[in-house]
């Protein structure tokens, strides 16, 4: 009981007053808050983005933190204080890490201080809206080094529940280290992975403060459309709409996720 009234309060409420706001008008039900939201064209340009995130960002970011979580099963030297080093970011804010990526890509930053000194040209706007492929690369790079650490942890979490048995067994029966990757870790880490990539959609999903950070409103995404139509715009009921876009797609991402890695119950039961 206490959990139910926990997220009705939590979570309940807020969603249909959310609902609410997006469908109702002076005059009562109306689908005009969706439509001014569709006719607006940064809606579009902050989906795009949004997409292209979620496209770019999440697959090197599992394969960075699978091949960091394989180096520090393996034991090498040191193997515990690369773990604390590469879980810095996560301790670090979205705005903060936003600033520090700042300091390297603006105009008179890091990278073209370096780049000046090494006689490559006098400066480059990494960070203006005239050049959209560098603002994604530098949203891109700060979401890696932001939250590549969430799956890491993850992974590696799952890794230490493999009994060390199976991996010798492989080894005894001539497996290579692809084939004990292939078919002894990545099937025993599966749910972990899914856990991960449900946690990590949704994240990108409600991206903001890095790109606000970076890139002002140069590189609109979805939440951030929703601050600018709640705060900025002083209009509640397109921010609603907006939010509820969020929402939906985080759910059928979710979803769909549930379904594509579900595990068989036969591997169930043998877990």
């Amino acid at each position: 009981m206490p959990s139910f009234v926990f997220m009705v309060l939590l979570l309940g409420w807020p969603t249909v007053v959310g609902i609410r706001e997006a469908f109702m008008g002076p005059d009562g039900f109306t689908l005009a808050n969706w439509e001014r939201m569709a006719a607006e064209p940064r809606f579009w340009e902050a989906v795009r983005n949004t997409l292209l995130l979620i496209v770019v960002v999440i697959p090197i970011q599992f394969v960075l933190a699978f091949g960091m979580a394989l180096l520090l099963q393996s034991r090498l030297r040191g193997s515990r204080l690369y773990f604390y080093l590469w879980a810095v970011p996560l301790a670090v804010s979205d705005l903060a890490a936003g600033l520090v990526w700042l300091s390297i890509f603006t105009d008179r930053g890091y990278l073209n201080s370096v780049l000046a000194a090494l006689g490559l040209g006098d400066g480059f706007s990494w960070l203006s809206y005239q050049h959209h492929s560098t603002m994604l690369l530098a949203v891109v790079l700060a979401e890696i080094w932001r939250s590549t650490s969430l799956v890491l942890i993850i992974v590696v979490a799952g890794m230490q529940m493999i009994p060390r048995e199976y991996d010798e067994a492989a080894q005894v029966f001539g497996g290579g280290a692809w084939q004990r990757v292939r078919h002894v870790i990545l099937p025993l880490v599966k749910p972990n992975l899914q856990v991960a990539l449900i946690l990590r959609m949704i994240m990108a999903m409600q991206s903001f403060a890095v790109a606000q950070a970076l890139t002002g409103r140069n590189f609109p995404l979805l939440v951030g459309e929703t601050y600018e139509w709640f705060a900025a715009l002083q209009n509640p009921a397109v921010a609603g709409a907006v939010a509820l876009v969020v929402l939906g797609v985080s759910l059928v991402a979710s979803i769909t996720c549930l379904r594509v890695l579900r595990q068989p119950e036969a591997e169930v039961r043998l877990r």
